[in-house]
């Protein structure tokens, strides 16, 4: 593979973004570990929140447990923030509240896998590391004519010696595989290649044929576990057109542990109610089929006010859609109700 073009081509083209500033290790773990599953157009409020409530390795370690999920809020796999924490403790107690440098005790903490552990050690320390990620294999089934699944873990291996064959000196390694993994985001993406922007197409296997389009193999996808789920937001409006909302928290253990939901069932006594429409949530292994309803209660008792659910309450994606439709219904409730005491 060219490094030369490729190099090139990463330093005139590459995104701005907060943590490639000044290769710090702790901003390219924390912006690492949020990316996985999520767009980095998606995850940047969350990641510039995240820095400053968490601004090192020592503060995350001592964070509280409540802040931290709410900061996370939005971005799913909450297990992903679970182990950021434990991590952190870990390098509080072995490495003087540092990252370790090298790949291998990377690969030692929490929730830092190979993947993770080699775009740390290789951005921030220059190790000669490939940092496989899914772009990466798109770049290179394309570059090289692979049609296999790179799901299965023989073929990932071939292809991650294919990736360490190609790697570059140890001063190059910072922007090596950032280099890889942005043309995999802005060039070759899954939808589309735009071979005529392609630093690599001279080479490319894939890019005179437009073979691209079946290259790699899709993964093998297994099936869903389907549940159906009704969300019930109890809230009050109180005499002085406060809002009132009733949570709870989940689980300490499973899914979304530690998290907070809603009611899944009315109350005997009601106001009145006002349905939320449907949404469909998907995790990995279960889906979730659900609908929402909103039921207005006379009493706040065992509520809790809107603000402070909003500032303080960690409430997963399954259910925001059900809390936002009902925010807005109630804050119009709120705006009749004001209107009639006048």
């Amino acid at each position: 593979m060219n490094h030369k073009d490729l190099l090139a081509w990463y330093e005139n083209n590459h995104r701005e973004l907060p943590f490639r500033k000044n290769r710090e290790p702790y901003r390219i773990w924390i912006s690492e570990i949020m990316a996985q599953q999520t767009r980095i157009e998606a995850m940047m409020p969350a990641y510039e929140k995240f820095i400053a409530l968490f601004p090192d390795v020592r503060a995350l370690a001592q964070g509280d447990d409540d802040v931290l999920m709410k900061a996370w809020q939005g971005l799913g796999y909450y297990s992903r923030a679970r182990n950021l924490k434990k991590a952190a403790q870990v390098c509080v107690d072995c490495y003087d509240g540092q990252l370790p440098e090298q790949y291998g005790e990377l690969k030692k903490l929490p929730g830092i896998g190979e993947y993770t552990a080699g775009a740390i050690a290789s951005i921030a320390h220059g190790e000669r590391i490939p940092a496989v990620d899914g772009n990466v294999i798109r770049v290179y089934a394309r570059h090289y004519g692979l049609d296999d699944d790179f799901s299965n873990t023989k073929n990932k291996k071939q292809l991650t010696s294919l990736v360490r064959a190609d790697l570059p000196d140890h001063e190059h390694m910072p922007f090596w595989n950032q280099a890889l993994m942005e043309l995999g985001a802005l060039v070759c993406t899954p939808k589309i290649a735009r071979c005529e922007e392609c630093p690599l197409r001279i080479t490319c296997q894939s890019a005179a044929d437009e073979a691209w389009k079946t290259r790699p193999a899709p993964k093998k996808k297994s099936e869903r576990r389907i549940e159906k789920k009704h969300v019930v937001v109890l809230a009050s409006i109180d005499e002085n057109q406060k809002i009132w909302l009733h949570v709870r928290r989940r689980p300490d253990s499973g899914l979304l542990a530690s998290l907070y939901e809603f009611d899944d069932r009315k109350p005997q006594t009601f106001l009145k109610s006002q349905p939320l429409g449907d949404y469909r949530h998907v995790f990995s292994h279960v889906e979730w089929l659900m609908s929402g309803e909103l039921v207005l209660c006379s009493s706040h008792e065992g509520f809790l006010p809107a603000e402070e659910i909003e500032r303080d309450c960690s409430i997963p994606s399954a259910f925001l859609p059900f809390y936002q439709r009902a925010m807005e219904f109630l804050k119009e409730e709120q705006e009749t109700e004001a209107v009639s005491a006048c």
